[in-house]
């Protein structure tokens, strides 16, 4: 059974904010200082410490994250299993998937491994790669497919698919001067993800690789939504960097084209991921083995 001051210290760990955290849990800001400063008694070690007055994690307060935020997430897991076993009913699994994970990658595998497996009742969660972490670590999901940057060291994970990120424009679309690299379209008007999505640190990441960056192009046009975002260069507003799988039917219908460029291809592993050292590992990595025979 989690102890609260376990599930203070988590929440701590999540907002790194004693007031935001107090909030939460509905107690009080000297509760939630009472009770980390019994944990840090118990384990003989600083868990916090404030560097430039925000809050952070000592290297000793991560570990115990890591190993107490498995804890408490096997210890949900076990209490669904025991009360699907004791009740016949289906066992919950909570599956995390960023936007192009989810609609072009992990999507129809999860949908035939389910209607296989009726003895599986699933949630499916969205959003960005920070966004399912944040919902890992709090074991809000059980695994997540992400297509972001994320700590390779402090979670287990397999690579799903290994995907291409192409540069597309509208089929009409004329080019002052045909490009052959990136650096010959800083001329053009970039369409692109916001901050923080999964594609978007892929690019940022890959642009900066090349010395480049999103600031260097001529204009820019953030979505949030990948659809929109093919919408808007179909209608020639600018060219885009999206994965290879989520342009494919528009490729096919003709209504977006690849612009083919010079060089090494820009690459990105979609990862599946879970918390470390969960009693459940060998039911995740089934579930892994299952979704990528079906991919």
């Amino acid at each position: 059974m989690q102890d609260f001051r376990v599930r203070t210290f988590l929440t701590v760990c999540r907002t790194l904010n004693y007031t935001r955290a107090a909030e939460e849990l509905h107690i009080t800001q000297p509760a939630v200082s009472q009770h980390i400063a019994y944990l840090e008694k118990e384990y003989g070690a600083d868990l916090f410490t404030y560097r430039r007055k925000k809050l952070e994690l000592t290297k000793a307060g991560l570990v115990l994250r890591d190993a107490l935020s498995t804890m408490a997430h096997d210890e949900s897991m076990l209490r669904e299993r025991v009360s699907a076993l004791a009740s016949g009913s289906a066992v919950e699994l909570s599956i995390g998937m960023t936007l192009t994970a989810g609609e072009y990658l992990a999507a129809a595998p999860l949908a035939e491994y389910l209607a296989a497996r009726p003895d599986i009742r699933a949630t499916v969660r969205s959003g960005g790669t920070r966004r399912l972490i944040e919902l890992l670590d709090a074991g809000t999901v059980d695994c997540a497919f992400v297509e972001g940057l994320f700590d390779k060291s402090a979670y287990e994970w397999d690579v799903f698919r290994t995907e291409r990120l192409i540069c597309v424009c509208a089929a009409g679309h004329r080019f002052a001067r045909e490009p052959q690299t990136v650096e010959d379209l800083l001329g053009e008007r970039l369409v692109t993800r916001e901050p923080g999505s999964g594609t978007r640190a892929v690019l940022d990441h890959a642009l900066a690789a090349r010395n480049l960056s999103i600031e260097g192009f001529a204009d820019t046009l953030i979505a949030e939504s990948l659809g929109v975002i093919k919408v808007m260069v179909a209608h020639d507003l600018g060219v885009a960097f999206l994965y290879e799988a989520a342009v494919q039917r528009e490729l096919q219908e003709g209504s977006l084209k690849e612009v083919p460029l010079a060089g090494p291809p820009i690459q990105h592993d979609i990862a599946f991921i879970r918390l470390k050292g969960s009693a459940f590992e060998p039911e995740l990595q089934a579930l892994f083995d299952a979704l990528r025979e079906r991919s």
